[in-house]
């Protein structure tokens, strides 16, 4: 059956739509775009500024490697997937090469290195940010957070202050960062005020001027448009993702990318 969202829900759902600065256009299922060859990159990382990912933008119309690093809990790490190529960030890879047209005599390559870690809150990933994601020098971070503060009752100020810290850290290097907020699941709507740390998380984005990928929203859309049912996106513990759901969230997560690269209108984004 699908999720049902709670009415006590509804105004959290509301707040955290109004003050998301999410990658622009509605959530909606579409075709994926055509490909992005070089030549095109070059000439649509020129004619479309400012990019939202600068950094990004600048390396994909050039010829060059990229590297990703997909930053936190066990949905970055992989859990319920049915093995690590599965994991949104492996898919994620995958997809980004395909839509650039990145093959084995190119002379350019995209790297995504999975850094996630099942359990973490907001303060584990503090812990752990330099070395497992500043040391590798990223062009972009993408930060799944929010899921297991409210599990173990990290107060939503302490989670707030970190990812603050994290991403002006982030920051300071040169990279981009990017944000994808809590996933819709049966797990995390049965736990009381766990929408208020989504609604920080978007106030954050919007404080700081960081694009969200808009996870809950968009599994919300694919059970709205028919893509997947919620068991068949969420595997039996009510909480993680399956290959399908993962599958989906890498496509979606790859155009979101690119558009915030400039590289493709919103209109065309696969959400």
């Amino acid at each position: 059956m699908p999720f049902a969202v709670p009415l006590r829900l509804l105004p959290g759902l509301l707040s955290a739509a109004a003050l998301a600065v999410a990658f622009t256009g509605p959530v909606l299922a579409q075709p994926d775009p055509p490909p992005v060859t070089g030549a095109v990159a070059q000439e649509r990382a020129a004619e479309r500024v400012p990019a939202k990912l600068a950094r990004l933008a600048s390396l994909l119309g050039h010829d060059g490697d990229v590297r990703i690093v997909a930053f936190g809990s066990s949905s970055t790490e992989g859990a319920g997937a049915s093995s690590p190529a599965m994991a949104y960030p492996a898919l994620l890879e995958r997809d980004l090469e395909d839509r650039l047209q990145i093959g084995a005599s190119s002379r350019r390559s995209i790297t995504v290195i999975n850094r996630g870690k099942g359990g973490d809150t907001s303060e584990e990933m503090a812990s752990r940010l330099e070395r497992d994601v500043l040391a590798e020098r990223p062009d972009l971070v993408v930060w799944q957070t929010g899921s297991n503060d409210p599990l173990r009752g990290v107060p939503v100020e302490r989670f707030v202050e970190l990812t603050r810290e994290g991403l002006r850290a982030i920051r300071a290097t040169g990279a981009d960062v990017v944000l994808m907020d809590q996933q819709w699941c049966r797990k995390l709507s049965g736990v009381d005020g766990a929408e208020r740390y989504g609604e920080a998380l978007h106030a954050l984005a919007a404080e700081l001027n960081v694009p969200v990928i808009r996870r809950r929203a968009l599994m919300q859309s694919w059970v709205t448009h028919g893509l997947m049912t919620p068991a068949q996106m969420i595997g039996p513990d009510g909480l993680h993702m399956t290959d399908a759901g993962y599958r989906q969230l890498a496509k979606a997560a790859a155009a979101q990318i690119l558009v915030g690269a400039g590289l493709i209108q919103p209109s065309l984004a696969r959400n």
